[in-house]
């Protein structure tokens, strides 16, 4: 197979893999937010930087390394496995014992057996991050496809017949339990890779090297996206972190999760031709503006329809998120810039330069916490955008530096997809204005319009972004 099939094969079945199964837990939260109160979804936002902490622990960065590493042995594969396993149980057990310390922190007593069951899913987790990262060296994305598919519709069900039984916030600990609990099984089962009993200090050392920086940066990225909901958990209140929380989870579904579609596949696909610049920028360039056009339509798009969006969707009862979607939007906006820039850092094996501007970054990102302490939630998002525009020079400066595609060149490449998402919404938005019609009703209209008005404009000036991702649909269809 050659990397242009192996790219769209990837591309097509990590679409399915992320967006069918996070489009399930999307309706499934839908469900869940007209079923309960923002308050509950408030007091999971609060451990949510503790337990996305604890993941980026886990996983150490060995992830990375494996699939960097052109000849990993199964003395590679076991001793990750272990140290997974060994980190999973070391963690559960610190966060069962600092449960009633949590609690005492956000003054929810209601917090502490929550902390305790919920950090069940780290310890199920980590039995399973060699078997998925097994499959992303691979490339394979279908296997993965239809374990998230089934894991998302039977945690969704499950989710749903407690939350309507009256179970309350304990019907979203559950989802992420037993979600995590069937994609761990059904790897085990359709997967065939077996641990040895070998634990190799050589191995260790090797991977250790390059991904403890990546574990690391990990860590200080993971800190600063949950911090914002410790931030408001704390000094705001829990009914107020679930209308962030909510706005935030909307924001997330194009955004980071087509990230992490194109950054899955690029990152195994790119580290293969790590050793040819001139190919690595070309086909690096390419991702850049094919995934900025989808960004920038989808994201503005959101902002524009946000509030017949959440009307629509969620109800009345979460208008206050309405404000708070719209600007996370535009945070949401340059994360793919951001991550596929530091993705590039990992595939020239710059671990260490990775490390270094996730510290200068971060650093830079202290102020704007303080202002969401002393000025309130909005403008606190504010200086996230801010923030976001600033990693984005910094992380461009340097991988752009490594294989000769300036920050310049990047913003002269996706201007034009700039400009088209936002005349886009601003189009969509008014038609918002203009409408006396029920949410419902001029959602359809103002997503029809969106839809019509990009395709036309793409199609009557031949946009070479639009004509790169419709040229790997139509191949991808071929291919069916």
């Amino acid at each position: 197979m050659s990397l242009k099939q192996k790219t769209v094969s990837g591309i097509f079945w990590s679409f399915i893999d992320t967006f069918a199964g996070q489009g399930i837990q999307f309706l499934t939260g839908i469900v869940l937010a007209r079923i309960l109160s923002p308050r509950e979804f408030g007091l999971i936002g609060m451990i949510a930087v503790f337990i996305a902490v604890s993941e980026s622990f886990i996983n150490s960065g060995f992830g990375s390394a494996l699939i960097r590493k052109k000849d990993c042995t199964q003395n590679d594969f076991s001793t990750v496995f272990y140290f997974n396993m060994t980190a999973g149980l070391v963690v559960f057990l610190l966060l069962y014992f600092l449960a009633p310390v949590i609690s005492n922190f956000f003054d929810e007593p209601a917090l502490k057996p929550i902390v305790q069951v919920f950090g069940l899913v780290l310890l199920i987790d980590s039995l399973s991050l060699i078997q998925k990262t097994l499959l992303i060296k691979r490339i394979d994305f279908k296997l993965q496809a239809r374990i998230s598919i089934i894991a998302s519709v039977g945690s969704g069900i499950i989710a749903i017949g407690m939350a309507w039984s009256g179970f309350g916030v304990w019907s979203l600990v559950v989802q992420r339990l037993s979600r995590q609990t069937l994609i761990s099984v059904f790897m085990w089962l359709w997967n065939t890779w077996r641990p040895i009993a070998v634990f190799s200090k050589k191995s260790f050392r090797e991977l250790f090297g390059f991904g403890s920086k990546l574990m690391i940066s990990g860590l200080i990225d993971t800190l600063y996206q949950n911090i914002y909901y410790l931030v408001i958990g704390k000094f705001f209140s829990a009914q107020e972190l679930g209308y962030y929380t909510r706005a935030d989870q909307f924001k997330t579904l194009p955004s980071q999760n087509l990230t992490a579609i194109i950054s899955r596949v690029s990152y195994p696909v790119l580290s293969g031709i790590q050793d040819d610049k001139a190919r690595l920028k070309t086909n690096y360039q390419k991702l850049i503006r094919g995934i900025m056009l989808i960004t920038f339509v989808l994201m503005m798009g959101m902002a524009a329809v946000a509030e017949p969006m959440i009307i629509t969707l969620i109800g009345e009862k979460w208008r206050p998120a309405v404000v708070y979607l719209q600007m996370l939007s535009f945070v949401g906006m340059f994360y793919p810039l951001n991550a596929l820039n530091l993705n590039m850092l990992q595939v020239m094996g710059r671990s260490d330069l990775f490390l270094k501007l996730e510290i200068i970054k971060k650093t830079l990102a202290l102020p704007i916490i303080l202002v969401g302490i002393f000025l309130g939630i909005k403008l606190m998002i504010a200086g996230m955008i801010l923030n976001s525009m600033i990693a984005w020079y910094i992380n461009s400066y340097w991988s752009g530096h490594l294989i000769g595609y300036s920050f310049r060149q990047q913003v002269k490449d996706i201007l034009p997809a700039f400009a088209l998402g936002l005349s886009m919404a601003l189009i969509v938005y008014l038609i918002g204005r203009i409408l006396i019609l029920t949410p419902a009703w001029t959602l359809v209209i103002q997503v029809t319009a969106g839809a019509i008005y990009v395709f036309l404009m793409s199609e009557l000036v031949k946009f070479p972004d639009y004509i790169f991702i419709k040229d790997i649909i139509l191949e991808r269809r071929k291919a069916l």
